[in-house]
């Protein structure tokens, strides 16, 4: 379809949705060109990185395990929270 023809069709609306597959069917019968006016600059990141996070196997004996349990539970923690926090504070330590 040429210029001319598709300045006269009714303008369809850019579909509100998060939808890549959607928002990707609609660009691709669609000219940009034809919706300047409907885009606005920005200036934050729209999407941002997550960090990596890495899970790190512990051996324990039964006995650290339990015991790591009970303390968890007193602080109403699970077990990986309580963990967690354990190897940050030694972290800020050193």
């Amino acid at each position: 379809m040429g210029s001319e023809a598709r300045k006269m069709k009714a303008k369809e609306r850019i579909p509100d949705t998060d939808s890549i597959e959607e928002l990707a069917r609609f660009w691709d019968t669609h000219d940009a060109t034809d919706y300047d006016e409907e885009f606005e600059e920005i200036t934050e990141p729209l999407f941002e990185r997550r960090r990596r996070r890495i899970v790190m196997v512990v051996p324990l004996e039964a006995q650290e395990v339990e015991a790591v349990e009970k303390i968890a539970k007193a602080k109403g923690l699970d077990n990986k929270a309580l963990l967690r926090e354990w190897v940050l504070e030694k972290l800020r330590e050193a």
